[in-house]
């Protein structure tokens, strides 16, 4: 008995040391987290994602200061919101059944979103040198960096960088790139800075102006660059001034040496160009040298035309003759073959003695072709006619048609005048200087020298 007792109290014993152990390996919680925040953007909407590496816990109270959720007791809660900007703090206290316990808070900062952009006012004008203002329209963020490509300054770190100055035509980039702690975004326009002022101009003449016979009637061409304002004179023109980019035409009706110049402007440069212009005394003569007037085949065969437009200036073969065309026809010469035996100058509207075929609305002309046997008053040597210098001798013709006047003429005399008037009643000549024997290309080779006017 007494030593059961004994045996009892020893197993006690060995209980009690053995609980004792126990306590003494008790395992201690030691918490411990991180978190991740999607797309490292700490501006809201955030999300972040709790990584807990907690070690010898076995229950979990997380505290999620203004998120959402706001608590959880799960080892791993997931993905917590944020929708407010501020400063909150993530706590975790985790135990354990050995009542072991621990805690662990760590703050976010949760910004309020970016939103980045800038405003770009032109000061005066755009053209160089050219001042801006940038307006920054950024929100949520608390740093500022500018880039101005080509600018004075060229950068800034202010939230508005005041004036800038672009003095290089061009295109220039500007860059705001905007942080807050834990983000940054970039924001970029592009200005244009106009050229330096150029201006430039060339003046045409009317085309039945281009002897520079007054009246001479001119159109301005200009070419300007940056140019906003025109002060143009002309000196002995009508007008005299415009301010017109474009000036309507420019006549002159005094004989002499004219000066244009124009004066431009754009509010920050001014530029003046001039030229001149001669203009001469009206001789109301035109002369056309070195006219080919082909025979009947050169004609029909379209090669070497027959039809003369004192208005247009130019020969037409048969081919180019169409309702445009046929009411500017003043001479025709019918040459009947290469040999030159029967030649003369007709009527456009009467060509029924020719091969030539009829025109509409046909000019009526009147030909002395044969001064030598017309029996009329009208004379004019060749040597006369190389004198011509103005219209006065044809002032003083009169040229009348008569039978012997308009018969053919071979070509025993050269050189050879024929006179002519127009329907319009305009008195010329008509020199032949050659007979030119290609075969059915053969021509005559003229000169023509007729009155602008009638008088």
């Amino acid at each position: 008995m007494i030593d059961m007792i004994k045996k009892i109290q020893l197993y006690s014993i060995i209980g009690l040391l053995l609980l004792s152990c126990a306590k003494e390996v008790a395992v201690p919680v030691v918490v411990d987290f991180d978190f991740e925040v999607a797309k490292d953007d700490y501006s809201v909407p955030v999300k972040v994602l709790i990584n807990n590496k907690t070690e010898g816990a076995e229950m979990y109270e997380w505290h999620f200061e203004g998120g959402e959720p706001s608590f959880s007791n799960s080892r791993n809660p997931g993905v917590i919101s944020y929708i407010n900007k501020g400063e909150y703090t993530i706590t975790l206290t985790a135990t354990n059944q050995d009542g072991s316990s621990d805690t662990k808070s760590i703050p976010i900062q949760v910004n309020e979103p970016i939103h980045i952009g800038f405003e770009v006012t032109n000061i005066e004008n755009n053209f160089s040198p050219a001042g801006y203002t940038f307006k920054n329209i950024t929100t949520g963020a608390n740093q500022f960096y500018w880039t101005f490509e080509g600018g004075v300054p060229e950068n800034s770190i202010k939230e508005d960088p005041g004036e800038i100055l672009f003095k290089t035509p061009g295109e220039h980039k500007v860059r705001l790139e905007a942080r807050s702690d834990c983000e940054s975004y970039n924001f970029e326009k592009t200005i244009t800075v106009s050229p330096y002022l150029d201006i430039d101009f060339t003046y045409t003449i009317a085309y039945n102006d281009d002897d520079y016979q007054v009246p001479v009637h001119i159109h301005i061409e200009k070419t300007a660059i940056s140019a906003t304002s025109y002060q143009w004179n002309f000196p002995g023109g009508i007008p005299s001034t415009s301010n017109q980019e474009d000036p309507e035409e420019i006549v002159y009706t005094i004989p002499g040496k004219h000066t244009i110049s124009v004066t431009a402007s754009n509010g920050k440069e001014i530029k003046t160009i001039t030229k001149d212009i001669e203009v001469f005394e009206n001789t109301n003569l035109r002369t056309f040298p070195n006219v080919k007037l082909g025979i009947n085949t050169a004609h029909l065969n379209h090669t070497i035309g027959s039809f003369y437009s004192i208005a247009d200036r130019r020969v037409y073969t048969a081919n180019e003759i169409d309702d445009k065309t046929a009411p500017t026809i003043d001479l025709v010469y019918f040459g009947f073959s290469n040999s030159f035996g029967t030649n003369r100058f007709t009527s456009p509207d009467d060509l029924s003695d020719t091969t030539f075929p009829g025109i509409e609305n046909a000019k009526k002309t009147k030909f002395i072709n044969s001064q030598e046997s017309c029996h009329c008053n009208a004379s004019l040597t060749a040597i006369q006619f190389d004198t011509i210098e103005d219209d006065t001798l044809f002032q003083n013709l009169i040229i009348d048609e008569t039978p012997e006047g308009v018969k053919d003429f071979d070509n025993s005399i050269v050189p050879r005048i024929v006179l002519f008037q127009t329907q319009e009643g305009k008195k010329g000549a008509i020199k032949i200087k050659r007979y030119v024997e290609d075969g059915q290309e053969s021509y005559i080779l003229v000169d023509i020298k007729v009155q602008k006017k009638a008088q």
